[in-house]
């Protein structure tokens, strides 16, 4: 249970960095910014919500 909990901070790191690359390209109009960080961004999302339905699975069986 500690790796899980440790890959969901891990996972909430990468998705608050590629918020802030995606702002900062924003800002300073870099395009090529804001696509990696919404592909890789959404990958992030994907994964963490993978791992919080599994987290919730083992802990409805006894």
């Amino acid at each position: 249970m500690g790796k899980k909990l440790a890959l969901n901070v891990l996972y909430n790191i990468g998705i608050f960095v590629c918020l802030v690359l995606i702002y900062n390209g924003f800002q300073g109009k870099h395009y090529e910014y804001i696509a990696g960080g919404v592909l890789i961004g959404a990958v992030l999302v994907v994964l963490k919500v993978r791992l919080v339905k599994e987290v919730r699975n083992m802990q409805k069986k006894p």
